[in-house]
């Protein structure tokens, strides 16, 4: 019988028994939020589009629109959603290969995938990513985001297009170090200071990255500092006081195919972090999310952020803490800060345009200085040393070439490890020590005698593909063939089709030459396995036995059919 598909909000359950102290708590954790998000979106927004005059906006409206159905549609009470700095990497490759169109196309294609991914319940799948992947891609996003601020953070005088691939960007910026500006490079040092240094009492009253965009405009402003600014570069309307028209994605028929990998990169990265952080929040707040209905959310906020023409998005660790320090109870939080970034941009979007770039450069340099999780690097000699390798070949992949790449090559290889590391805990030893088969003596088997002709094998860990070869190794390892061959099966917990064919060819081998294989207390898995392939019914049921009473009994019942006693 098929689940049936379940589609319930957390929302719905949060709303229950909710009150005006609900609300207010609510209110005030979504306002500040929303305070907070704002410099956030508008940098990667900046970060994401480079050079498009209307970048700034498109965070802030991917921000507002995915924001408040990531938090109406999600399985988490407070999770906050939006553009998040994991997918700069990602769009930065897609917008200059295939154009804006095109990633709004791709973001569209990766909603879908989400919501699949959701209804097929593969929600708790993703915790079966090894730490040394997602550690891996982390890092390298953001090595990979600090170099896409250096431009701004530095000041420096690049007037051709930035190339998306990381070795050409610092050739670039190596190119053009002689033109930094100190006025910028101060401003940009100071934001990330502030950020970093500002006392946590205070954040609870003013968040530091606001503090950072407010102090560093009004520096620039009194102190008449040339530096870039929103405005400047973006123009006085880079941030419109409207919402974009809903409008549907352009159909590119030559490149959808193409479109494919990278839309499923995003899916992952925004499934993965979604997760994460829900995952955190959960941990925050005593809670238990809905995976499967995370991703159904986040996959129906993508698609209406691809409606509106805005970029990927998911949920934000940083934000969602935020949003719970400021007491946060249900997913109104989440549609408060949305509404939030609404109203500021209805009623202030002009006053954007003074922003200056070093100091949103700071704020994102900030974001992958929290993000890298250095100190996996140090602890990568303590790590196993496939798991170093792990790490070490996602990280170096995700930097020089692409996300897409470094996520399949990392998987595969954490993927080659895990049988490895599977195949070196299954073992099929003898348990029987004593003469030779041909020689007129008895075995022993714990306080029980083998008759002459019986070798009893018993086999530990998983009968998988990487380990089926194993049997026949041992056996021949034992310059002998019984007439009756016993295994010990109980300690089998599990075993795939490699591992049913490998005994299923061994049982053929010995009943080729008149002889006789026996299982002994196979586990429930491998039993329902191998009666599920007709295994059982071919070899016989009577040679499956309970124990190793039966199975001793069993096989002297077959040497004396062998002998013609019939006993």
């Amino acid at each position: 019988m098929k689940p049936e598909l379940s589609f319930r909000p957390r929302l719905l359950d949060s709303l229950k028994g909710y009150n005006g102290r609900d609300f207010t708590h609510d209110l005030t954790a979504g306002l500040t939020v929303g305070i907070v998000a704002l410099p956030l979106a508008m940098a990667l927004g900046i970060a994401s589009l480079e050079g498009m005059p209307n970048a700034p906006a498109i965070g802030i409206y991917t921000a507002i629109i995915a924001g408040f159905l990531i938090s109406a549609l999600g399985g988490s009470r407070v999770q906050i959603g939006g553009p998040t700095a994991a997918f700069i990497p990602v769009v930065v490759i897609v917008v200059q290969q295939y154009g804006f169109a095109n990633l709004v196309l791709c973001t569209l294609i990766a909603g879908v995938m989400l919501v699949a991914m959701g209804a097929a319940r593969l929600g708790t799948l993703i915790k079966f990513i090894p730490l040394p992947v997602t550690a891996g891609f982390t890092a390298g996003i953001a090595v990979v985001i600090f170099s896409t601020q250096i431009k701004d953070f530095f000041g420096l005088e690049i007037t051709e297009k930035m190339p998306g691939e990381f070795i050409e960007r610092l050739g670039v910026l190596a190119h053009h170090a002689g033109t930094f500006d100190w006025p910028s490079l101060l401003l940009a040092t100071v934001t990330v200071a502030l950020i970093k240094f500002w006392p946590k009492s205070w954040g609870r009253r003013v968040p530091a990255s606001i503090a950072a965009v407010v102090g560093g405009t009004l520096a620039v402003t009194l102190l008449n500092l040339q530096v870039d600014t929103i405005g400047s570069r973006f123009g006085a309307a880079a941030i419109p006081q409207s919402l974009p028209a809903f409008a549907l994605p352009q159909m590119d028929w030559a490149n959808l195919i193409k479109l494919i990998d990278p839309a499923f990169t995003i899916a992952a990265l925004a499934a993965i972090e979604s997760l994460l952080s829900a995952v955190v929040a959960d941990g925050m707040i005593g809670d238990r999310h809905d995976s499967n209905q995370e991703l159904m959310g986040q996959g129906l906020a993508n698609i209406a952020s691809a409606f509106f023409g805005g970029l990927p998005a998911t949920g934000a660790i940083a934000r969602t803490a935020t949003n719970i320090r400021s007491g946060a109870r249900t997913p109104v939080a989440g549609m408060i800060h949305a509404l939030a970034l609404l109203a500021i941009i209805l009623a202030a979007a002009p006053l954007a345009r003074f922003i200056p770039l070093p100091v949103l450069a700071g704020v994102l340099v900030n974001v992958a200085i929290n993000m890298g999780e250095w100190h996996n690097f140090a602890r990568l000699q303590r790590w196993p040393r496939s798991d170093a390798a792990v790490f070490l070949v996602t990280f170096a992949l995700t930097v020089v070439m692409d996300i897409t790449r470094a996520v399949q090559w990392g998987m595969l290889l954490a993927a080659i490890i895990f049988i490895h590391r599977i195949t070196q805990t299954t073992k099929i030893v003898g348990v029987s020590e004593g003469p030779a088969l041909d020689e007129d003596a008895s075995q022993q088997v714990g306080d029980r005698t083998l008759p002459r002709g019986v070798m009893v094998y018993s086999v530990f860990g998983a009968f998988l593909f990487g380990a089926a070869d194993k049997l026949e190794t041992a056996l021949r390892r034992s310059y002998q063939e019984p007439d009756v061959l016993i295994l010990k099966m109980r300690q089998v917990l599990a075993m795939d089709a490699t591992g049913l064919e490998a005994l299923e060819g061994l049982a053929r081998q010995l009943r080729s030459r008149g002889k006789h294989l026996l299982l002994c207390g196979p586990h429930s898995q491998p039993l329902f396995a191998m009666d599920r392939h007709g295994f059982i019914d071919w070899l016989g049921r009577e040679n499956v036995c309970a124990d190793m009473d039966e199975s001793i009994a069993r096989a002297r019942q077959l040497l004396g059919e062998k002998n013609g006693s019939g006993k």
